[in-house]
């Protein structure tokens, strides 16, 4: 019996298309909350205490993943103190559309004030005055950051105060610009307080003493 032959030719099969190659691993975060909890890191524990392994522990992107987002640790502490800028910028918005007297406008920045400073778990005060302002001495861009931070701060009150004379609450000869900057001096006093754990009531009694002699020229 002549056994057949098993043919050479063999089907050839279909080939599947080749998967696409992954470019690294997708984003398992959301920048912006990776960014405030960086923020809250570096007002807790300022930017030399701070690590790379910190940032990554409390974002939960490794360091490639950092340096991709936002740079280097100082290009991170930057967009941190933008950040922190604009959250306190926000709430102050509200004071300035207002229909109200000079004495309501300053007692509700100094409250508002007082709402960021003593918020977290452990009060932070401010994070111009506490923790950038001290690296502004070594790097001349953070201290270009804090110094427009003092002046915004100045203007926003030279606008309160500027109002008030319009109003004709303030008498025309009034100094704007002493204002201003007795009540910024007032705004960091409770910053620092605040950071060294001075009861609320305290630092609001002292906000409320600092409208009052302010706003003495008021009838």
């Amino acid at each position: 019996m002549v056994q057949k032959k098993k043919s050479a030719v063999v089907e050839a099969k279909p080939e599947l298309p080749a998967e696409p190659k992954r470019r690294g691993r997708p984003r398992a975060y959301e920048p912006d909350v990776a960014l405030g909890q960086a923020l809250a890191l570096f007002r807790r524990d300022g930017y030399a205490a701070t690590s790379l392994d910190d940032l990554s522990a409390v974002t939960g992107m490794n360091r490639p993943s950092l340096y991709g987002a936002f740079g280097d640790k100082r290009a991170l502490y930057i967009k941190s103190y933008q950040r922190y800028r604009e959250d306190y910028t926000a709430p102050m918005v509200d004071i300035f559309k207002a229909d109200i007297d000079i004495r309501e406008r300053l007692r509700r920045f100094f409250t508002v004030a007082l709402d960021i400073y003593l918020s977290g778990e452990q009060p932070r005060g401010c994070f111009t005055v506490m923790t950038v302002a001290s690296d502004a001495i070594a790097d001349p861009e953070i201290r270009a950051l804090v110094h427009q931070g003092f002046a915004d701060v100045d203007d926003a009150f030279g606008w309160c105060f500027r109002t008030a004379v319009k109003r004709g609450e303030l008498p025309e000869a009034t100094d704007i610009a002493v204002l201003s900057q007795m009540a910024s001096a007032t705004l960091y006093s409770l910053a620092v307080r605040a950071r060294a754990g001075v009861p609320r009531t305290e630092l609001q009694a002292i906000a409320n003493g600092a409208v009052s002699i302010l706003c003495r020229a008021v009838a």
